[in-house]
């Protein structure tokens, strides 16, 4: 991902404000809406540009540690991010921090860590803002409501990428093919792949949780499901 493109910088500086704890819900919404905007967009332009030259913009992978607390949570956000902006994630066993072998285009690479990370920073926010209704075991609160920040991102990064492809005629058959490359390296690396199933959440903090992705910016070895 290019450092000095104009369009990358306002994504971040988009990100930075959102994450400003100063940032209210109606301005992180403002702020939402571009960010996301302006990075489907880049991740559309640069699958296009590498179709003229695949060598610009190969498949590529790296490793990334998601740290306790609810490191399990953390991973299905980082795989939900990276599902929508056609990577895939595989989760390495290993106790405490999880570490996540992550695949996909370069530039589609970049697009997740850096929407994963201010994501991280985001979610941090709104869980100390979101107080533990009585009567609910505090953990178990936090999961579901990161579960449900989870579902919101993910379903925003979707429409967001259908947008921004539906705006460039041929642009669809490029993303499958390079999705296809992705996974095909995936399956090289990791031939033998187990699907984790669904969790079972028993805090009731999914739809606060839900909210509060609906208004954050987005400017063994098992595969994690991404949905």
């Amino acid at each position: 991902m290019n450092d000095d493109d104009p369009l990358l910088a306002r994504v971040r500086k988009l990100l930075a404000m959102a994450e400003d704890p100063a940032c209210t819900a109606a301005e992180a919404e403002a702020f939402t809406a571009k960010a996301t905007d302006l990075i489907a967009k880049y991740g559309v332009d640069q699958a296009l540009l590498a179709a003229a030259d695949p060598t610009a913009d190969p498949v590529g992978d790296r490793m990334v540690t998601v740290v306790a607390p609810y490191a399990r949570d953390k991973a299905a956000l980082l795989a939900a991010v990276a599902a929508a902006l056609r990577c895939r994630v595989v989760q390495l066993a290993r106790p405490g921090d999880l570490r996540l072998h992550l695949f996909g285009h370069g530039a589609d690479l970049e697009r997740v860590e850096l929407l994963f990370t201010s994501l991280l920073v985001q979610a941090a926010h709104g869980l100390t803002g979101a107080p533990v209704p009585g009567g609910q075991h505090a953990a178990a609160y936090r999961r579901s409501w990161l579960a449900g920040y989870t579902q919101a991102i993910q379903a925003r990064l979707r429409a967001a990428e259908r947008s921004a492809v539906a705006a460039e005629p041929g642009a669809e058959l490029v993303l499958v093919d390079r999705t296809d490359l992705v996974e095909r390296r995936r399956n090289e690396v990791y031939p033998r792949l187990a699907k984790m199933g669904p969790r079972r959440l028993r805090g009731g903090g999914m739809a606060h949780g839900y909210h509060a992705g609906q208004t954050a910016d987005l400017g063994g070895r098992t595969e994690v499901s991404s949905s």
